[in-house]
């Protein structure tokens, strides 16, 4: 993870109700800026960012929000934001081990009483992983890997006893889960196709993806509509909504700007996506359009890279290459994608600002409207 690297942390995207984001002095950010967070020399290892405000947290357990919330605290080890709700984990009050978990209403400062308190049981002697902290993955997932927090009632939930999680996210509907094994559930809302299970019907519980069993996964991330997995060997796969292009397929909303792909990625067809298609192609054959691809799609980053981290935002997507370079796609009208412009794509496309001052991304974080990206140094050769 990032807060075991020296590096810092740079910003791009939406930043109109002052998030710290670059140097936010405009309603959006178009190339990445280094960060300047809340508090003099914060140091930041944990990016949450909603849609109005942001939420940093530091090495130290210093908690930090920017935009239409505000506010501090100390003794955070994570937090998670939403409109709904700021979710915190804390020390516990008493001298036994263990964690607090807060819900707050984000407008609130974190003055007064949270909306709700939940004591975390400690984690069984040796699941922590370095510098103490759990090896189950940040919030919404708590630490004992068996429950996790949403942003509506019920707000904790536990998971089924025999479902041992290692990340959890969640979109606008649905809710996406890796277990140790590498296997990918999902549940939720399915409209869209965010499911991946083929159909855009709803599932009540936890469903494995039959099309990736087999295939260890390493790393899941969940959008407004879409979804994306990294597998242990560096595929992404990615289905859901395809609106803006946020799966790297082609859609006609851009193609009027010509900035739909060229061709077919790996794994188009498969799974019955909802393909629509005008005449236009380079042969006057039809252009296929994506607008659903509800199951997962093999997506074939440039110059074959192989991809180690996932984050997407609510109509894009961002990847972390083995290298450390950074790729987006899907909407742009806010910067965030990084281009130094306010395109939006339907296929991969590497953020030049990384590799033009010799930096390395080692992770990404996108908000809904934006997107942090955390870097280190080249190494030297």
């Amino acid at each position: 993870m990032a807060e075991e690297l020296p590096g810092a942390w740079f910003g791009f995207g939406f930043c109109g109700f002052g998030q710290a984001l670059g140097s936010g002095r405009a309603r959006r950010v178009l190339s990445p800026e280094p960060l300047r967070a809340p508090g003099a020399g914060l140091d930041v290892y944990r990016v949450s960012a909603s849609w109005s405000y942001t939420a940093f947290v530091s090495r130290g357990g210093r908690l930090e929000l920017a935009g239409a919330a505000g506010g501090a605290a100390g003794g955070c080890r994570d937090a998670w934001a939403s409109e709904a709700l700021l979710v915190l984990l804390r020390a516990g009050p008493g001298p036994e081990p263990g964690a607090e978990l807060q819900a707050w209403a984000p407008g609130s400062a974190l003055r007064g009483e949270p909306l709700w308190v939940h004591t975390v049981e400690a984690e069984a002697e040796g699941d922590d992983g370095p510098g103490g902290k759990p090896q189950a993955g940040p919030l919404p997932l708590l630490p004992c890997a068996r429950a996790y927090v949403s942003p509506r009632p019920p707000f904790y939930r536990p998971l089924a006893p025999g479902l041992r999680a290692r990340r959890l996210e969640l979109g606008a509907e649905h809710a996406l889960l890796l277990d140790e094994a590498g296997q990918v559930f999902s549940w939720g809302g399915g409209r869209h196709g965010q499911l991946g299970h083929g159909t855009l019907e709803a599932e009540l519980e936890p469903r494995p993806l039959e099309a990736l069993q087999g295939l260890p996964m390493a790393e899941v991330a969940a959008g407004g509509w879409h979804s994306v997995s990294v597998s242990e060997t560096g595929d992404v796969y990615i289905w859901g909504w395809n609106e803006s292009g946020q799966l790297a397929l082609p859609t006609r909303s851009l193609a009027e700007d010509g900035k739909t792909v060229a061709g077919e990625a790996a794994g188009l067809h498969e799974g019955g996506p909802d393909v629509k298609s005008t005449a236009g192609g380079e042969d006057g054959a039809p252009t296929p359009f994506i607008a659903v691809q509800p199951f997962p799609a093999l997506l074939d980053l440039p110059r074959g890279s192989e991809a180690v981290k996932a984050s997407c935002g609510s109509r894009h997507t961002a990847v972390v290459t083995r290298t450390g370079e950074l790729y987006t796609w899907g909407w742009g009208k806010y910067g965030q994608l990084g281009h130094k412009d306010t395109s939006s794509w339907d296929r991969p496309c590497r953020v030049e600002y990384f590799v033009e001052r010799q930096l390395q991304v080692r992770a990404v974080s996108c908000g809904p409207w934006n997107t942090y990206a955390y870097a280190v140094e080249q190494e030297k050769s």
